[in-house]
């Protein structure tokens, strides 16, 4: 399989062949508050290392200007949630203006804000929108929300104005609340019209017998990328969580994606999520600085024996690391 057809716009076979870190960063994502209108029951949140509350504007246009000096491609801007920041508009705009080679400029959202809000960041630039949906009725999404009345009503309707508007994926985690609806929450997105849909389980929770019987129409995967991945993943008893013995344990994905919350960079958004430590501070490096710790630490870093990475890396990252491996060895031959 091309890491194309997977449906991730990030990974190619292109960057998987020429990854380094003097490649372009491909895919970047700022933690910009860790502030959130909704109490998720699975979210543990990112209040980790003693930072709350919102990034100074002044430190976020520190980080795009890093960002911008190594020709980045594709920026996600996520929380908490990103729309609770008072200078969201502020910083897509930024972002559009100094990131000259730019494709995406996305944003991951649990879709609550007025739709108003959401048409001024388009305008802005923004042109990807990840929303979380996590039930196909208001009785469970409110309850998933964290009791928020009204909540799963107001967020479908954003749904459906954005993806007819700009490119609008569905974010589905689903534990022992909601799992029971795991097909008929995922036919209910696809009538909303999104371009693709990513299901999960908690990670607290992550279940995997709630994906082997889950039977999903071939007219709805083929409109749907990354959803038809996961769900022939699961047609071959595999997860989407967890590193195999066979897997490669080092992960150059790093070498050219960068994750950074407060003044310090991560492994990835997963590790940072898990609450792993960090690679680093930033304080006053430079990218090049940056990039080159990044490559010691994957150099060093045995992803295997890392706890948080075999339980938790994600089958499309996985399979990105082994596509380097295999064609390193191929042009070792």
């Amino acid at each position: 399989m091309k890491l194309e057809e997977i449906g991730f716009y990030s990974l190619e076979d292109k960057r998987a062949k020429n990854c380094s870190i003097i490649s372009p960063l491909w895919r970047n994502e700022l933690i910009i508050t860790s502030r959130c209108n909704f109490n998720c029951l699975y979210c543990r949140g990112t209040d980790i290392n003693g930072q709350r509350g919102d990034m100074s504007l002044e430190s976020i246009k520190h980080i795009i200007d890093l960002w911008a000096s190594n020709n980045i491609q594709n920026i996600r801007f996520s929380g908490g949630e990103p729309t609770v920041h008072p200078d969201i508009i502020e910083i897509v705009r930024y972002t559009k203006l100094v990131c000259k080679e730019i494709k995406h400029i996305a944003i991951s959202t649990n879709g609550f804000k007025d739709i108003g809000l959401y048409k001024q960041l388009i305008d802005a630039g923004v042109n990807d929108f990840s929303i979380s949906l996590d039930a196909c009725c208001s009785s469970v999404g409110d309850i998933m929300s964290g009791g928020i009345v009204g909540s799963w009503v107001k967020v479908v309707r954003n749904i459906e104005i954005l993806s007819q508007l700009t490119y609008v994926t569905v974010g589905m985690v689903f534990d022992k609340q909601n799992a029971s609806q795991m097909k008929e929450s995922i036919e209910f997105a696809h009538n909303l019209g999104v371009a693709d849909i990513r299901i999960i389980t908690a990670a607290q929770w992550n279940d995997f017998s709630v994906f082997k019987n889950l039977s999903i129409s071939e007219d709805i995967l083929v409109c749907h990328p990354i959803l038809n991945y996961r769900i022939n993943n699961f047609r071959k008893n595999r997860n989407v969580r967890g590193i195999t013995k066979k897997d490669n344990n080092k992960c150059p994905l790093m070498l050219d994606d960068t994750i950074i919350k407060g003044n310090y960079h991560y492994a990835c958004v997963i590790h940072m999520r898990e609450h792993g430590i960090p690679i680093s501070s930033i304080d006053s490096k430079t990218m090049k600085e940056i990039r080159q710790e990044r490559k010691q630490f994957m150099l060093k870093h045995d992803c295997y024996k890392d706890k948080v990475c075999r339980n938790n890396c994600l089958d499309v990252c996985i399979d990105y690391n082994n596509k380097v491996k295999q064609f390193e060895e191929e042009e070792n031959v």
